[in-house]
Parts: C-alpha cells; sequence; structure tokens
C-alpha cells in the first residue's frame, strides 16, 4: 500500500512539473467564432483594403481604438489610444545636377534619370569635393565593423557599394544571409553624414550584383507609383547631405585613378571589419539636389492592462499586429484578410481575455501593451515610430509577441516565382496544423517559453526561417524591437499564393487553427507577464534608433 501511495505521489509530481506555468485565464474564451466575427468586418469591402493616408486606414484605427476602450483598456500615455507621429512622402525638385569637374570647368554633364538620380530621402543643397571610395559605407560597433575610419571622408564626397559583406553567407554576423539593418541605404548616409561626408554616392555591388538596367531604374524611379515612398519623418529629417545613386559606369569613370576597376574595389570590400577608405586622385564632382519633402500623419492604436505586482508594475509585455494593408486599385480591393487582418483580430481576442480576467480579479503581474501597428506594409514605419518615440521605455519592456499571417496554411508552389525565393516548394494540406515561429534563434529563453505555451495545445512549431534568404525575418514589426534590444517573437503560418492579392479574403482563412495559433500567443504572453526573470537576447543589443 505505502509503495503503491509513493508512485501514485511521485507520478502527481511528474504531472505538475510537466505543465509547467498555470493556464493563462479565459484562454478557452478565445474563440474562432469570435475571429471570423470581427476579420468580416475588417476585412471586408468597406474597410477598401485599409492602406495608409486613406479614410479607410483612419476608420480601422478608431474602430480599434473604441474596442479597446470599451474593453476597459488605458492608454499607454497620455489621454489617447493614438501614438502619433508623422511619415514623410518626396518629390524631385527643379535643380538637381551632377558635374565632373576638372578645376573650374565641367568635363561632364549629368541630369538625373541617366547616369544618376537623387534618393527620396537626400537632403537638398550644393556641394562640390573629391570623391573618397569607403566599401559598404557601414559602422557595426558591436561587429567591430568600420569602413569610414580616421578622418578620410570628412569634407568629401563618398562613394559606398550597395548591400552588404557577407551578404550570402549563411555565417555572416550580419545576421547570416537575411539583409541586416546596417545595409540600409538610408543608415549608411546617415553614418557619413556623422564622419563629415558632405555627400554620399551610392552604386551597384557589381561583385555580388552584376547587369541590371540601370537607366531603367533611373527613368522610374521619382515616376507616380500606386503607393507612394514614405519613410519616417524623423529619419527623413535627419539626414541633410545629398543622397544619390550613380550608374557603374560613372563610377568607372570616377574611379580610373585608384588603378582599380569597380569590380576589383567592390570584391575587396568584403572584410570581417571595414576597409580603409580609398582616396580618389583625379577630377572633383559637384552635386545639386533638390527635394522637397512632405509630411504626412499617421499613428499606431496602443491600449494597456496595468499589472498587478507593485515591483513588476512597470515592466512590460507587448502583443502586436499591423492593421493597414495595401488598398485598392479602382474597384479591386486587396482585402488583407489574412495580412494581417488575422493578427489584428487575434490582438483583438487576447485585449478581451485579458479585460475580462482583470474584471474578475486575475490581473498579470507584468503589465501589458496591445499595440496595432500602422504602415507595415510601407516598411514597418509604424513599429520603427514607437521604437523612437516609445509609450513606455524599451528598456522596461520585456519582449514583444508579434503576429502577422497566422490565418493561412503556407503553401508554396513550383515555379512561384521571386516572391517566394528563398522558400522550399510545399503544399497547404503539409502545414494544416504548422505555423513559424521566427525570432527564436535571438533567445533561447523566448523559444523555450513558446514551446511551453504550446504544451496541450498541439501545434507544430516550425522555426527555420531566422537565416533565410527569403528575408521573413525582417518583414515584420518584430524587427525593430529586435534591432532594439528587445526580445521578440514574429508568428507566422507562412506565405501562400493569395499573399497580397485580391484573393486575400475572410473566408479563406483556417479559423480553428487560428484560435490554438492565438491561445498560444496569449498563454505566452502570460507566462512572460508572470515569471520572474526576464528572457535573454543572445544577439544584441544593436540600438539603431540612439
Amino acid at each position: 500500500m505505502k509503495t503503491r501511495m509513493v508512485i501514485l505521489l511521485l507520478a502527481a509530481l511528474f504531472l505538475v512539473g510537466f505543465q509547467g506555468p498555470d493556464k493563462a485565464p479565459e484562454n478557452d474564451s478565445i474563440l474562432e467564432d469570435d475571429l471570423r466575427a470581427d476579420l468580416f468586418f475588417l476585412a471586408s469591402d468597406a474597410m477598401n483594403g485599409r492602406r495608409t493616408d486613406t479614410p479607410e486606414n483612419r476608420l480601422a484605427a478608431e474602430y480599434l481604438a473604441s474596442r479597446f476602450r470599451r474593453m476597459g483598456l488605458r492608454p499607454a500615455s497620455g489621454s489617447s489610444f493614438f501614438h502619433n507621429y508623422n511619415l514623410m512622402t518626396s518629390t524631385l525638385g527643379d535643380e538637381n545636377l551632377l558635374q565632373v569637374l576638372e578645376g573650374e570647368n565641367a568635363i561632364q554633364r549629368l541630369r538625373p534619370g541617366q547616369d544618376y538620380y537623387p534618393l527620396n530621402f537626400s537632403g537638398s543643397g550644393r556641394v562640390q569635393g573629391s570623391v573618397v571610395f569607403a566599401g559598404f559605407g557601414i559602422v557595426a560597433p558591436e561587429h567591430s565593423y568600420d569602413d569610414f575610419r580616421g578622418d578620410a571622408v570628412r569634407g568629401k564626397i563618398v562613394l559606398i557599394v550597395d548591400h552588404e559583406p557577407g551578404e550570402r553567407d549563411p555565417d555572416s554576423p550580419f545576421d547570416g544571409v537575411v539583409r541586416a539593418e546596417a545595409s540600409n541605404a538610408l543608415r549608411k548616409a546617415l553614418s557619413a553624414q556623422a564622419n563629415g561626408a558632405l555627400a554620399v554616392l551610392f552604386v551597384q555591388d557589381v561583385h555580388n550584383h552584376s547587369g541590371g538596367n540601370f537607366l531603367g531604374t533611373a527613368n522610374n524611379y521619382w515616376r507616380e507609383r500606386r503607393f507612394p515612398r514614405y519613410t519616417l519623418a524623423e529619419w527623413m529629417e535627419s539626414v541633410r547631405i545629398p543622397a544619390a545613386q550613380i550608374s557603374p559606369a560613372l563610377a568607372e569613370q570616377l574611379l580610373a585613378g585608384t588603378g582599380h576597376t569597380l569590380w576589383e574595389l567592390s570584391a575587396a570590400s568584403e572584410s570581417e571589419a571595414g576597409t580603409s577608405p580609398v582616396v580618389i586622385e583625379g577630377p572633383e564632382v559637384e552635386l545639386t539636389t533638390s527635394i522637397n519633402r512632405r509630411p504626412i500623419p499617421d499613428r499606431n492604436v496602443i491600449g494597456m492592462l496595468e499589472g498587478s505586482d507593485p515591483d513588476m508594475k512597470d515592466e512590460f509585455v507587448i502583443i502586436c499586429a499591423h492593421y493597414d494593408h495595401d488598398g485598392a486599385d479602382g474597384t479591386t480591393v486587396f482585402a488583407g484578410a489574412d495580412d494581417d487582418g488575422s493578427g489584428t483580430v487575434g490582438l483583438i481576442e487576447i485585449a478581451e481575455a485579458y479585460a475580462a480576467a482583470a474584471s474578475a480579479g486575475q490581473r498579470p503581474r507584468r503589465s501589458i501593451l496591445f499595440a496595432a501597428w500602422n504602415s507595415e506594409e510601407r516598411g514597418l514605419l509604424g513599429a520603427w515610430a514607437y521604437t523612437l518615440r516609445p509609450s513606455v521605455p524599451l528598456d522596461q519592456t520585456v519582449a514583444v509577441l508579434n503576429m502577422d499571417m497566422i490565418g493561412r496554411n503556407e503553401e508554396v508552389p513550383i515555379g512561384g516565382g521571386g516572391r517566394f525565393r528563398g522558400l522550399e516548394v510545399q503544399t497547404a494540406a503539409s502545414n494544416a496544423n504548422s505555423i513559424n515561429i521566427l525570432g527564436t534563434t535571438f533567445s533561447d529563453d523566448m523559444k523555450e517559453m513558446v514551446e511551453q505555451a504550446n504544451r496541450g495545445i498541439g501545434l507544430d512549431l516550425k522555426m527555420t526561417y531566422d537565416n533565410n534568404a527569403s528575408n521573413l525575418m525582417r518583414r515584420s514589426d518584430q524587427w525593430p524591437f529586435l534591432q532594439n534590444g528587445v526580445p521578440a517573437l514574429f508568428f507566422h503560418t507562412g506565405l501562400h499564393p493569395d499573399y497580397h492579392t485580391p484573393n486575400d479574403t475572410p473566408e479563406k482563412i483556417n479559423y480553428s487553427k487560428m484560435e490554438k495559433i492565438v491561445r498560444v500567443v496569449h498563454q505566452m504572453s502570460w507566462d512572460l507577464a508572470q515569471q520572474g526573470p526576464r528572457p535573454e537576447l543572445i544577439k544584441g543589443p544593436v540600438r539603431f534608433n540612439q
């Protein structure tokens, strides 16, 4: 009898240990019927695709704020659920000119759209100076990497190649084969400006990307398009120097005095620590840029549930999704049911579960921010804007859980084209119970916690896209937080042929699977809010916003 009692006791203790953290209160209240009801409204034709800077996008924001208000959530700061910031667009002004000078005489007079074109984030002004070649033009102290060593570029016009070193190397410290934030042209322009450059000229990294039609790109760069080229106003206002893209042929001409070809200098820029700038003997360059900038108001929607622990409530877990999509083209509506109506209605359901639990006296120890980002489709701009001016300090942000496209089964067809680059061919049926979790290689703690949250729910968790040529890792709103030292995961059921087409509609959503995914995110957020230790980040912090 005693032996049997001991065995039963040990079995009970094992089961308690296996079950791990307590089940999140109101987790069972997250239901596919509620998700469906909200999504058929948010992704309806009446919402016209929720494109940035449209009445329907503003209506979606008001709808989300009203839902947060009705739940009893509080604004994260001040008295409004809106986190306001400005986007900016630009048009080409009248006075744009590039000249190659020998003494005071112009030996070549170039106009935009042929041999060069000013970039949309360029400052306006006129500069003249000699040219210095500076490799990829990257400064990354976290990797002990610097292409602007010393004062070689101060008072000069700097010529740099596109992209980054080791861009096809899975072991590259610059995020493997994922395009690193350090390779962003605007970031490079700011680094050149900080090092005293008068202007920056970009050229194709021909050793990695040969060919191409520069003239076609140059002619089309400033043409009117369905989606304006938006940038964060705060970023654009930081760039004061002229910035332009030049043709490889023009770069060859400027580099002639070095005795090396563009290909040779571009290939030599593949370095673990950066290259020393090369002063180019020969003609000077005069660059005049005229860029008209127009600010555009934009906003995120953020609600807060205050934590219960007096020692932990000033720390926050962010649960988020983006509510914008691609709008309409005439009468053709890009509804964006999966991208990212699915994540947005998941966010609503999780917020309602927390609100119901709080009403019953069950609050998490840490505070929760529920964030609906805007303008993700235009370059993660809402999330980037938040990291620039956060409602709560980033060092008080414990973790971010981002839901983007959680409503379908990943499907990569044969011959799917460039939109599926880097992804293996797979059927929707093979992914009927799976979800991709991105960001786990940045934090072992976050990986263990999502696996724990999934126990009892039973999704197939796929963790294979952190270092993948598809660039999925940097294509949603967890990316700005990882780049600022905050542990973050991206919940994503994967691309499919309806992605970014008018066929991404609410009747095609796998609601039963979405219910399970939203329950996992809710459970993990509760665990993060309840546990004492904060999850640690393996990589970083990079802190691009400092």
